[in-house]
């Protein structure tokens, strides 16, 4: 097939090169070349150099080893698509072995490739300008490769996990007005962040988390990045206020700026504009005032995340507006009041993190919480956003790709009063439910072995009385169970299943409690198996009673001794 143009071969399960020495090579007029996603080792053949004519070549996703610098593909300068990414490859970060390659508009270099910083890094000139470089991976230090201040068409650029240092690059939003996304998460950049000197009418997407960046977010950011889609300035050491002029990124769909030390109020001017505005994430800060003025004009909110912060007030009734909402996370703040009826009008809840407040009344008998689908409808969102929540005893994050397997209602470190509403076992798609630490009384709900997805319930350092429904032992996805420190009395459930697996720590703290896994109850120590439940009453009463005459007895003596010591004396 000498005249083949196009060939792909991704996902075939290739795991040699010999198919390309055999033939591919030959192929002097092929144009595109698809390898990607095989389990081919081993390094690149020399005889790749013979493919003059190949503008895209892809070979992802392999196990291919070697130094660039030194194989086929610096001969290959017609290369105007080359995506190399999840190799075992060793990659200058200066992209030296490409610069011949003028048509090259699109390099694609991510994950396990080990990337290095040339020791003899030499001041050229690239001949290429390109349109989307993806360069990130394994962290190799050093500052901005010398190229970038050549180009002046990028769109897209990733620089993410490099562990580079230096100051944010405001340079190359200057020098690439065409720039859409700019991606620089997880180095060692540090210093202000400082805006370009014009605005910038392109960029969509600024993620520059995890990094060193402190001082004030630029008070006329939202002026000069007018157009931002997706920004992410959080894990840095941003400090002062949220600038007003945030209300000018009327298209902005994604804020993060969690983990941060922002301070001051939720200005209403955040989302006066803002009526794209779907996730909100402004946890782990010293954020504070009242939520009653800051996100009620935001229709289209799925994701509000201020926990860790020192909010106060009441949970404002427009909450129940947001029709959108799946994940409200108000966790570790200082709010009061009752939990608001309207809540019960959010049908797409999935994740309700209320905890760590002072939130009194009851539990609302319509609050649910459900699976959620909701992913971001346009591939400019598609990004690395996780939520934390509290399950099977420890804080973990869910990135955005998890949370449509994820709901959960998290109550726990409250002074909610009143019985647990029967309701709530309704809620069968619940796979984490914590009204720990709270005053609730009554009984556990029969209701609950119909959660049949939980696999966190706990209910403990509450004043909850009655038995343990034995139904709860059909909870076959049930890893953590804790009705600790609350008066329930009776047997535990039947060591059977899920219930196999929980220990004393599950049950301690009610003292009427009696059967496997408890150490001590008085229960088992005076009833044999063959005694009669009259007979079990009746050695109760005298156990009680011979206590009682002890204890008199004893006090009766006591005071006799200290009148004789007294007499004495005198």
């Amino acid at each position: 097939m000498s005249s083949l143009k196009k060939l792909s071969l991704s996902s075939c399960e290739l795991n040699d090169t010999k198919f390309l020495n055999q033939g591919v090579c030959k192929l002097k007029q092929l144009q595109e070349l698809d390898i990607s996603n095989n389990e081919i080792s081993g390094s690149l053949p020399l005889c790749l150099a013979n493919l003059t004519s190949l503008q895209f070549l892809y070979l992802s996703s392999n196990n291919f080893i070697g130094n660039i610098s030194l194989s086929a593909l610096r001969g290959l300068t017609n290369l105007e698509h080359l995506a190399i990414s999840d190799n075992l490859f060793q990659i200058p970060i200066s992209m030296s072995p490409f610069f011949n390659h003028s048509k090259l508009k699109f390099f694609e270099n991510e994950g396990t490739n080990k990337i290095y910083v040339e020791t003899n890094d030499q001041n050229l000139t690239p001949k290429f300008q390109l349109d989307d470089l993806y360069f990130s991976g394994y962290a190799c230090g050093g500052v901005f490769p010398k190229f970038l201040y050549h180009q002046h068409n990028l769109q897209y650029v990733d620089l993410s996990s490099l562990k580079m240092g230096g100051g944010f690059p405001y340079w190359l939003l200057e020098n690439n007005t065409k720039l859409q996304g700019l991606y620089l998460k997880n180095n060692s950049l540090s210093g202000l962040l400082q805006l370009p000197h014009h605005s910038h009418m392109n960029l969509l997407v600024l993620d520059i988390s995890d990094n060193f960046f402190h001082g004030n977010i630029p008070l006329q950011i939202g002026t000069y990045l007018p157009r931002l889609r997706y920004m992410d300035l959080s894990s840095n050491d941003f400090n002062g206020i949220i600038p007003s002029s945030f209300r000018n990124m009327s298209l902005l769909r994604s804020l993060d700026l969690s983990n941060n030390s922002l301070s001051g109020t939720i200005p209403k001017h955040l989302t006066m504009d803002c009526v794209s505005l779907r996730e909100v994430y402004l946890s782990e800060n010293q954020l504070q005032g009242s939520l009653e003025d800051a996100f009620c004009d935001c229709p289209e909110l799925v994701v509000l995340d201020l926990s860790h912060n020192n909010m106060i007030g009441s949970i404002p009734s427009w909450i129940g507006r947001f029709s959108q909402l799946s994940y409200m996370i108000l966790g570790h703040n200082n709010i009061e009041g009752e939990i608001p009826i309207q809540l019960c009008n959010l049908t797409q809840l999935s994740l309700i993190d209320l905890s760590h407040n002072n939130l009194s009344g009851h539990i609302l008998p319509c609050l649910r919480s459900t699976s959620n689908s909701y992913m971001p409808t346009e591939d400019i969102l598609s990004m690395d956003e996780a939520l934390e929540f509290t399950t099977k005893s420890r804080s973990y994050s869910y990135k955005r790709g998890m949370l449509s397997y994820m709901s959960g209602i998290d109550l726990s470190c409250n002074n909610l009063t009143g019985q647990i509403p029967i309701q709530i076992g309704n809620l069968n798609e619940i796979h984490v439910l914590n009204l720990s630490h709270n005053n609730l009384i009554g009984k556990i709900p029969a209701s609950f072995s119909n959660l049949s997805q939980v696999e966190s319930l706990d209910l403990s350092y509450n004043n909850l009385q009655g038995h343990i429904p034995s139904q709860l032992t059909e909870l076959n996805f049930l890893e953590v169970f804790n009705v600790s420190y609350n008066n329930l009395s009776g047997r535990t459930p039947e060591r059977v299943a899920q219930f196999a697996t929980f220990d004393e720590s599950s049950y301690r703290g009610n003292p009427l409690l009696y059967g496997w896994p408890m150490q001590k109850n008085w229960i088992v120590m005076v009833s044999p198996p063959s005694t009669s439940r009259s007979s079990i009453n009746d050695e109760e009463s005298n156990f009680f009673m011979d206590m009682g005459v002890f204890y008199v007895s004893f006090g009766v003596a006591y005071i006799m001794v200290l009148l004789a010591i007294v007499s004495f004396y005198s």
